[in-house]
């Protein structure tokens, strides 16, 4: 009893002390109902409140599709003995393309026989003359200064032997530069120093930028490196580009800077990308798969760090992967004959609105220089957040 009447007693001591508080403490103003709401509903979804300046760096976003899962494409698993160069190998990388089994067919069944052929044959014949007019075995020398026969066979000879080469080489080189047919994909290469950039401008006028993926060793924070699921070293990218397997690609090469060279040999592809200038050019691969490629054409310091990477995909993927991209597929059978600007040529719209800059700027000048554009290229889609051109730096 003692006890309950002392609890009692301190709890109406306590009372009286909060109404006194009430009673002459000043008035606050009433907390804003805006914020505590919001307080309260992160609070209660587990979300930290940190201030955005002092909270570390959010992780990449994933992907938004599964066809952009990896490198900027279809997650795939990268055939060790196709497509990419393999350490100890002698010979041409297996073609994926018509034009490129015909090329392998022709190096490896007409080329290299003839080659061999003729140096044997000319290796016997200076081990025989050395051996048959050495001094000893002709103490005195023969006169004769003509021979008819044998001056008709060694001119005839070579000339059969290069018209046998000439008719498949003629065959080849204009197979390799035929035009691509209505319906074809179009993708356009653009080579800087020292990165590719893409565009599909019959698909909604998507656009990639792909750099070099770098080591462990060699990254940022926050910068990706490269894995072996990527591809080999200094020839993964961040960004992939998609082609569809059965479909004639129409290619078409171009330069914001100097001369580039874009090059896959599984394709046996090689064209240069020259500024100012459209080449062009058109294959069709036939197996699915990652072939790699790098820049062909000596163009500055960080030559050896401009790869390419091509991913073919089934046609259904590929038209998946360009709605992913936020891109659409043509008609069908639409032909492809998209206007392609060439970056910096005379006469060129682009050419055009940077002078018109520079002169409202500065006055009219001749021969003025315009700094190069950089295209940009989302590359959250794969984790790396690197800009265009500065893989290695």
């Amino acid at each position: 009893m003692p006890k309950r009447m002392k609890a009692l007693a301190i709890a109406a001591g306590l009372g009286c002390a909060a109404l006194s508080g009430v009673a002459f403490a000043t008035p606050a103003a009433p907390p804003a109902p805006a914020a505590a709401a919001p307080q309260a509903a992160a609070e209660g979804a587990g979300v930290s409140n940190t201030a955005p300046t002092s909270a570390a760096a959010p992780a990449t976003a994933a992907p938004t599709s599964p066809l952009l899962a990896q490198d900027g494409a279809p997650a795939t698993t990268i055939d060790p003995n196709v497509g990419l160069p393999i350490d100890g190998r002698i010979g041409l990388q297996p073609q994926v393309t018509k034009n490129g089994e015909f090329a392998h067919w022709m190096h490896n069944g007409v080329l290299l026989p003839v080659i061999t052929a003729i140096c044997i044959l000319v290796l016997v014949l200076l081990a025989w003359v050395a051996f048959r007019y050495r001094r000893a075995a002709n103490p005195v020398p023969s006169k004769t200064s003509h021979n008819t026969l044998i001056e008709v066979l060694w001119t005839l000879g070579p000339v059969v032997v290069l018209v046998l080469i000439a008719i498949p080489s003629i065959g080849l080189l204009q197979a390799q530069f035929k035009p691509a047919p209505a319906g074809a994909v179009t993708l356009k290469a653009i080579g800087n120093q020292w990165y590719w950039t893409y565009q599909y401008p019959d698909h909604g006028g998507i656009e990639i930028t792909a750099n070099m993926l770098k080591e462990k060793d060699q990254v940022s924070p926050g910068e990706r490196a490269r894995t072996d699921a990527d591809g080999p070293r200094l020839l993964a990218v961040d960004n992939r580009i998609v082609l569809p397997v059965g479909v004639p690609i129409r290619l078409i090469t171009t330069s914001n800077d100097v001369i580039h060279s874009w090059a896959i040999p599984a394709f046996w592809m090689k064209l240069d990308a020259v500024p100012g200038r459209l080449n062009e050019t058109s294959f069709t691969i036939d197996k699915p798969g990652l072939y790699f490629g790098q820049c062909s054409e000596l163009c500055g310091a960080r030559h050896a760090f401009m790869p390419i990477a091509v991913q073919a995909v089934p046609p259904a993927q590929f038209a998946a992967w360009v709605a992913a991209k936020g891109g659409k597929m043509p008609g069908s059978a639409a032909p492809s004959s998209s206007v392609i600007p060439q970056p910096g040529a005379e006469g060129s719209a682009v050419e055009a609105a940077q002078a018109n800059a520079a002169e409202a700027v500065t006055g009219p000048a001749d021969n003025m220089a315009t700094p190069a554009q950089s295209p940009t290229s989302a590359q959250g889609a794969t984790g790396n957040p690197a800009g265009p051109g500065n893989a290695g730096q």
